[in-house]
């Protein structure tokens, strides 16, 4: 018997080699889209990221790190897709296990009892015990368990891609809304700074209009731009408690339990280097967006196989062994063993127009996802390109608007200096104070957008994520 069996598992084995669907190929994308990003104009560098793409350490800010630390294991939207990917996880273990053999332990107990007019030896109740091992083994002749195993660890991948995007998103917020705190906290400092400048030409106008040196109407101008430029105050702490408000939900806390020294914090984040850059090739490697749709896709053309499998019979292997024992309750007066080895065919032929149809619907699929997958790649370049666009021509703003507010400062102190002097009117005076705290005001803003721009650019390059190497 055992020379019998031999060559049927020997044939099983070479036709388990053959897997029907498309075997997956990486899909390719645009030659140009590997070359350097044609809005480069800010300082950059090619290498890639920091050490471990931690991007963010490029400030060197302690709580800033603090605060992306904690929120790196808060996160309610972080701890949503960690969870997906662990059922994603699940699921691949599951659809594994198809691969090796099922068991099953039966064991079955039963009382009966005989009525008295069937009484044959005196004995009115009877009990039954029955145990057995069955094992069947599917031996997968079309792949059709492999091409499901390939479409699980695809999805696995994906959800993994899921996460380290989730990941990047939370940093940039977080690093955006540190910085929108921060930079708040400055242009309430130059705003407050300005109202206090505006409230010592006030006295001194005062002074002057009692002399009879100034005319009143200098001093109502006067006031009328210190109370414009005090509007300023309440917008700015709003925007900054906003940001404050924001940082906390981010780290999954609530605006009571966010960190002293959070709330402290004036000090803007800057980066004092280049930004890391790389060209096109390493971006489409490092995004997780197109990370995810690129194994959606060999997810999808697995799944091709799996529909296509169903075309042909499935072929299992079983068999059973077990003991049956029949007798009285107080003791058994009968037993037997039995064993069983077969096979078992199933095949939904000829009716094959549901398998057709379900192998169009995953041809469907595939061409959906690569087409996501070309759009996700169209998509990175466009949004590091815009980044880089807004982030170069920001930086070209700021230095403009940092030497018109050295110009006006320059302006004011001379008007103020000639006024004193009795050469110039306070008119003068007052129009060169008003420049400067637009000046002051238009540059702090442009200071914050400066950094909302870098941030925008480091998320477009994907975070600088490192692909996980975990393996199942």
């Amino acid at each position: 018997m055992k020379k019998a069996i031999l060559p049927i598992f020997t044939g099983a084995l070479l036709l388990s080699a053959c897997a029907v669907g498309p075997n997956y190929h990486p899909p390719q994308t645009p030659g140009s889209a590997a070359q350097r990003f044609v809005g480069e104009g800010a300082p950059t560098q090619d290498d890639v990221t920091p050490a471990d793409g931690q991007w963010w350490r490029l400030y060197n800010d302690s709580v800033l790190n603090d605060l992306i630390a904690g929120a790196l294991s808060a996160n309610t939207d972080l701890r949503v897709a960690v969870a997906r990917l662990e059922k994603a996880r699940s699921v691949l273990r599951s659809v594994k296990s198809d691969i090796y053999p099922k068991t099953r332990i039966d064991v079955k107990r039963a009382k009966q009892r005989v009525p008295d007019h069937l009484e044959a030896n005196g004995e009115r109740e009877y009990q039954s015990v029955e145990a057995g091992l069955g094992i069947s083994y599917e031996l997968d002749l079309f792949g059709r368990v492999r091409r499901a195993v390939e479409s699980a660890h695809g999805d696995w991948q994906a959800a993994e891609a899921d996460r380290d995007a989730v990941m990047v998103v939370v940093v940039a917020d977080i690093v955006h809304g540190y910085a929108d705190a921060t930079t708040s906290a400055q242009r309430i400092a130059v705003a407050e700074q300005t109202v206090e400048l505006l409230d010592r030409s006030m006295r001194i106008t005062s002074a002057r209009v009692e002399t009879g040196r100034s005319d009143r109407l200098d001093l109502i101008q006067m006031k009328a731009l210190r109370d414009e430029q005090r509007a300023e105050l309440p917008p700015l702490r709003a925007q900054r408690e906003a940001a404050l408000f924001r940082l906390a939900t981010l780290t999954g806390r609530t605006p009571h339990d966010l960190p002293a020294r959070v709330l402290e914090a004036k000090t803007v984040p800057l980066i004092d280097q280049p930004i890391p850059l790389g060209d096109g090739a390493a971006l489409i490697a490092r995004r997780p967006d197109v990370r995810a749709a690129e194994r959606r896709l060999a997810a999808s053309t697995a799944r091709i196989g799996v529909a296509t499998a169903d075309l042909y019979p499935r072929v299992s292997l079983l068999g059973r062994v077990g003991t049956n024992s029949v007798g009285v309750p107080e003791s058994f007066s009968a037993s037997s063993s039995s064993w069983l080895i077969g096979g078992l065919i199933s095949w939904d032929f000829p009716n094959i127009a549901a398998t057709r149809a379900r192998i169009a619907g995953a041809n469907a699929d595939a061409q959906v996802s690569l087409a996501s997958f070309d759009g996700a790649v169209l998509a990175a370049l466009e949004e590091t390109e815009t980044a880089l666009s807004a982030n170069a021509h920001e930086m070209t703003r700021n230095e403009a608007l940092r030497e018109a507010r050295d110009e006006a400062l320059r302006a004011a102190c001379i008007s103020a200096a000639r006024q004193r002097e009795g050469t110039i009117d306070f008119l003068t005076v007052l129009d060169a104070q008003r420049t400067l705290a637009g000046a002051q005001a238009t540059l702090a803003a442009s200071d914050a957008q400066l950094i909302f721009t870098q941030v925008d650019l480091f998320k477009a390059l994907g975070g600088g994520w490192q692909q996980a190497e975990n393996r199942l």
